[in-house]
């Protein structure tokens, strides 16, 4: 059996192990990479610590939450934003940043994470605010650009990079949505009617050049034709009068051709009246000579020459 001395000194015995596994346990740190510690000693701001093993005095360092100093990504609910034109779009914003001072992340802010949201709530909102219902849907670029530049500004004493803005969405009301909807469709359907119209003044333009070209074309060969048939009775004309000429008709047989002529006058239906010309008699004078006869008188009434009766008086009564 043991004696009360040897109790209390293995007692003691294992007061130090346990001690000395603590301090162990306080002194020796190991820093992830891509990580960073704040080392504060009795209080004080003493070192940064960098990505590795790490021996710290027990009780007297104390070893910070280790800071993530790779690039972040937060996305902060949707904010309400008055436009401009007095209108209340909702706004999701993503943001980009790094930590870059671990000492300033800790000390210079109490939480950056918070701070750069209620930051770019309202940037966002002065941004926006002189902007427009139709200038902050078509101006994403501009706007992400302004809350780039007025976050890295504000954030650089943080010890924070603000490398990107995002908006994820611009919402505006379910009213002006709906107007939007029929602006666009009636939109849609002006330039379809425009186009609809442009293709018929085409289609016009075309038919009418066609038409014109045709009857170009039509009263070109109506002229060419014209032309070939009077150069076809010109020549007609011409070998009829050679003939003529070459045959040396004489009276008799120009007054038989002009007296077989004149009964063309007469044809068609629509004829009511013939005129008989001044040339006949001179006509039935040629005829006569020829037959031998006695010239007619045409202005008589008698075209064969006159009657047994001629010589005859009346009788008295």
């Amino acid at each position: 059996m043991d004696s009360p001395g040897g109790l209390a000194l293995t007692i003691v015995m294992l007061v130090l192990i346990v001690f000395v596994v603590i301090v162990l346990v306080r002194s020796v740190r190991i820093v992830p990479q891509a990580r960073a510690g704040v080392v504060e000693r009795l209080g004080k701001y003493q070192r940064t610590l960098n990505p590795g093993l790490t021996i710290l005095i027990p009780f007297v360092d104390r070893l910070l939450p280790l800071l993530d100093l790779r690039e972040q990504v937060v996305s902060f609910p949707p904010q309400p934003v008055i436009t401009e034109d007095n209108l209340v779009v909702s706004i999701d914003t993503v943001v980009y940043f790094q930590v870059t001072d671990p000492r300033a992340a800790t000390y210079e802010i109490a939480n950056y994470i918070q701070a750069v949201e209620q930051l770019t709530t309202t940037t966002l909102r002065n941004v926006v605010g002189g902007l427009n219902l139709e200038e902050a849907l078509t101006s994403r670029d501009q706007i992400n650009g302004q809350l780039r530049g007025v976050l890295d500004e504000a954030t650089g004493r943080w010890g924070i990079r603000v490398s990107r803005v995002e908006l994820k969405a611009i919402d505006p009301p379910h009213s002006i949505q709906d107007s939007m909807e029929k602006q666009m469709r009636a939109e849609r359907d002006r330039r379809a009617a425009i186009l609809t119209a442009e293709g018929t003044k085409q289609s016009a333009i075309l038919t009418a050049e066609g038409q014109r070209q045709a009857a170009i074309l039509k009263a070109e060969g109506d002229a060419k034709a014209a032309i070939l048939r009077a150069d076809g009775e010109s020549q007609a004309i011409q070998k009829v009068f050679d003939a003529i000429h070459k045959g040396n008709p004489d009276q008799k047989l120009l007054a038989y051709q002009y007296l077989q002529t004149l009964p063309k006058l007469a044809e068609g239906s629509s004829n009511k009246l013939w005129i008989i010309p001044s040339e006949v008699g001179e006509a039935l004078k040629g005829i006569g000579n020829a037959l031998g006869g006695t010239n007619p008188d045409p202005r008589s009434g008698d075209l064969f020459g006159p009657s047994d009766d001629a010589g005859k008086q009346p009788a008295s009564s």
